[in-house]
């Protein structure tokens, strides 16, 4: 029974992602509910362009939930990803103070008095009224939740993991002026990585881990014609078989699946009804990033295309 309930819920997970145009495979699916049911991050690893970030845009509209993106680089600190202070309204409250300075005195007669009653209002300068909350901090106050996506952690420092931990794990930051923060409700986060470097062993203990590779070709099918619905089915099987074979020749960078749906919506463009040489070799850096693959797989267009066109007629 246990089991049948589960198997539903992931269900109504991929199709409430099919719903907004995304097309989960059932490791998708079980990851995304799992995530929800025990409120632990997942870590979304594989290369570019198969749909990583896709995935986090796709769950917060099928929630209704808003998304907080944060964007990695090398070099990504606390005040860019956390909080900051508003100094210019802290020198602005300084101005004030300053001109206010006998009032907030009170007829204090001597120094250790004037010191104990502008003790009261130090603190004042770095309250929560000067803070200036960044995403990670602007996640932790939604009210309603939210998606936090975390994108490309790999391309920061190793330094910035540590920052992660706490939220990660309790769904809370330790700010020191402040205090711990929690959050009203806990995000939903999302973290995604092309793996550029290798992540600490903390960060990928707190996540669930979800590999997303290039998709098999029915299920790469079925995107294709989620995103690209004006093309024919003869059409849209021939060009993903085309481009299977493309993947496997030795390439810089394999075509994933952000540049099939490109190309797809290129040939609707031309008015192609099926695939041959001239109309492939023509639009060929719609698919490959780099002239080095484009020369490299140009001689083999007419191979690809005759078995693409078998595949669509026997499989």
């Amino acid at each position: 029974m246990a089991d049948q309930k589960a198997s539903t819920s992931i269900e109504a997970v991929e199709s409430g992602l099919a719903a907004q145009g995304y097309i989960a495979s059932r490791q998708i699916a079980t990851a995304v509910y799992l995530s929800q049911q025990i409120e632990k991050p997942i870590l979304v690893e594989g290369p570019a362009g198969v749909g990583k970030t896709e995935l986090a845009k796709a769950i917060a509209a099928w929630r209704g939930m808003k998304m907080i993106r944060l964007q990695c680089y090398e070099g990504l600190d606390e005040a860019k990803a956390l909080y900051e202070w508003k100094y210019a309204k802290q020198l602005l409250y300084t101005q004030i103070l300053k001109d206010k300075l006998g009032e907030v005195l009170g007829g204090a007669q001597t120094l250790h008095a004037a010191l104990n009653q502008l003790h009261d209002f130090g603190d004042v300068f770095f309250s929560k009224e000067f803070v200036e909350p960044r995403p990670l901090l602007q996640a932790l106050e939604q009210p309603g939740g939210c998606v936090l996506l975390i994108d490309e952690i790999d391309k920061s420092d190793a330094e910035f993991e540590s920052l992660l931990l706490e939220i990660l794990s309790d769904f809370q930051v330790t700010i020191p002026e402040l205090g711990t923060v929690s959050a009203i409700t806990p995000p939903t986060v999302i973290l995604t990585s092309n793996s550029e470097r290798d992540l600490g062993d903390a960060l990928k203990r707190r996540c669930l881990h979800l590999h997303i590779g290039f998709p098999e070709q029915r299920l790469e099918e079925r995107i294709v014609e989620s995103r690209v619905p004006g093309i024919s089915q003869a059409l849209r099987r021939q060009m993903v078989g085309f481009i299977h074979e493309i993947r496997s020749l030795d390439l810089k960078k394999l075509p994933s699946v952000s540049e099939t749906i490109d190309w797809a919506r290129v040939l609707v463009l031309l008015q192609a009804t099926e695939l041959d040489t001239e109309i492939v070799k023509d639009t060929l850096n719609v698919l490959l990033k780099y002239e080095a693959d484009i020369e490299a797989a140009a001689p083999q267009v007419t191979t690809f295309i005759a078995k693409a066109a078998r595949s669509n007629v026997f499989g």
